[in-house]
């Protein structure tokens, strides 16, 4: 049985022509590819850090101080505990003030400040610091708390100077995502009476926190991975310190310092460190993701 004639013009008048498909084609074509050419780099760094990397792996790896012996190819190098420990404390001590005070600032940003002068002031000077290279921090912490008080390096200087170089990330990132949640769901939680207090914490946080979520972990991951801001505040120890008021290692620290290293088994630790800092950020990730997926069902 054949269509009606009237069907038949109307899908004929909006067929797609061959022109279109072929400008379509060629669209996801150059989608593809650009995408392809995009992740090369990261597939050529995962593979070389694997590659370079899981050699050095062993238990004494991760359980050992540096011990130093960098020129003498038949003494043991020693792991990077110390490096590790030191990661953690200084990135988590940086987190713990930064996170709080970038989210902060962003709901003033949003719910408060909006378009006031001031709100236009504090985003100016947010994206300044965005573009700031992280050894201006580094050398700013090294005035203030170091050559200015007399005192030497500590890990807790080295937590400062990663926190001003997360809070510009945590801020503008936090910023974007509460734009993001639907101000229906304010005014709904306004006109049942409850306060804009309660509203921020009981449907606008919760509703933005897995995309705060993304934003922070970008900028832990930054964080993590800077060395220059290190070099200046919290220095450089062979052996694993639990405080933060003295010298502190780094895996940051410890790369820069055994690439520069002439003994080719101290110029491994150095791809073993490094993937293990990457690895260290993935699980983090992970584990961020899971529970904004569990806060988001609950």
């Amino acid at each position: 049985m054949s269509a009606p004639s009237g069907s038949s013009d109307l899908l004929g008048r909006f067929a797609v022509s061959p022109a279109r498909r072929r400008r379509d084609s060629l669209a996801r074509g150059s989608i593809l590819a650009a995408t392809l050419i995009a992740l090369v780099p990261l597939v050529l760094i995962i593979y070389y850090l694997l590659l370079k990397g899981l050699g050095s792996w062993s238990s004494s790896f991760f359980t050992t101080d540096p011990t130093g012996n960098t020129f003498f190819k038949s003494s043991s190098i020693g792991g990077i505990k110390s490096a590790i420990l030191g990661t953690v404390e200084i990135v988590a001590l940086a987190s713990v003030i930064a996170v709080p005070i970038g989210i902060g600032v962003a709901v003033w940003l949003v719910e408060y400040g909006r378009d006031s002068w001031f709100a236009h002031t504090v985003r100016f000077f947010v994206d300044v610091l965005t573009g700031v290279p992280s050894i201006v921090f580094g050398l700013f912490i090294y005035i203030v708390l170091i050559v200015g008080t007399g005192s030497t390096y500590a890990g807790y200087k080295g937590a400062f100077a990663l926190t001003l170089l997360m809070l510009p990330v945590v801020i503008r990132s936090a910023e974007v995502v509460l734009l993001l949640v639907p101000g229906a769901l304010r005014e709904s939680a306004l006109a049942l009476g409850a306060p804009r207090w309660r509203v921020i914490f009981s449907i606008v946080l919760p509703t933005a926190l897995p995309g705060m979520v993304t934003g922070v972990l970008l900028a832990i991951a930054r964080a993590a991975g800077e060395t220059a801001p290190l070099l200046f505040t919290a220095g450089a120890t062979l052996k694993t310190s639990f405080g933060l008021g003295s010298f502190m290692n780094s895996l940051p620290v410890q790369i820069y310092s055994d690439v520069t290293s002439p003994t080719a088994s101290v110029e491994h630790r150095a791809w073993g460190a490094a993937l293990t800092l990457v690895v260290m950020i993935l699980i983090l990730n992970l584990i961020a993701r899971v529970v904004a997926r569990r806060s988001r069902l609950a």
